[in-house]
């Protein structure tokens, strides 16, 4: 009777954070329970940089729009568009998940060919993504309620000691 029972059941060679066997359902694909700590990300969102130090004038506020997806069951693409025409520009982040280091991660690449690896913190009211490269230091913080997300991208050029502020972006869920 406990070999028929298991028989409709597949054990998993990992373990969740707690240290117990995963089992899904045969032929089932099992989420990322971290990663579903995303979810509220998961929509479309009217997105607006401002504040940018490299536009002119400095007050000019750029329209754009992002889109956050599920990728299988165990990443979250979030996709952003700027402009249009000669002003348009795109830029995508996979996140994902290292079980073993109990950390995300996302990598970013834009339009410009830039590829870059960002350490990811989430926990419901407070996202961030950080970077320390030889070329910069970078980071990302937000604060994300149910429809709305503020958040901000700084940059340093000596190793974290001091920051400047590059632009803000406000996601409004559409």
């Amino acid at each position: 009777m406990a070999y028929e029972a298991l028989s409709s059941w597949a054990i998993m060679g990992n373990c969740g954070p707690d240290g117990a066997a995963r089992i899904k359902p045969i032929g089932e694909t099992m989420r990322n329970t971290e990663l579903a700590k995303l979810d509220g990300l998961i929509g479309e969102w009217t997105t607006t940089m401002s504040n940018a130090w490299f536009l002119e004038p400095p007050d000019l506020k750029t329209p754009g729009k992002t889109i956050v997806e599920l990728l299988g069951e165990s990443f979250l693409v979030v996709r952003t568009e700027f402009g249009g025409g000669a002003d348009h520009s795109e830029m995508t982040i996979v996140i994902g998940r290292s079980d073993p280091n109990d950390a995300y991660v996302a990598l970013y690449h834009d339009d410009r060919g830039v590829c870059r690896q960002y350490a990811m913190t989430f926990d419901g009211g407070r996202w961030t993504m950080t970077r320390q490269d030889p070329d910069m230091h970078q980071r990302f913080i937000a604060d994300v309620d149910k429809d709305r997300i503020l958040g901000r991208w700084e940059a340093s050029q000596d190793e974290g000691k001091t920051w400047r502020k590059d632009f803000d972006l406000t996601f409004e869920r559409a």
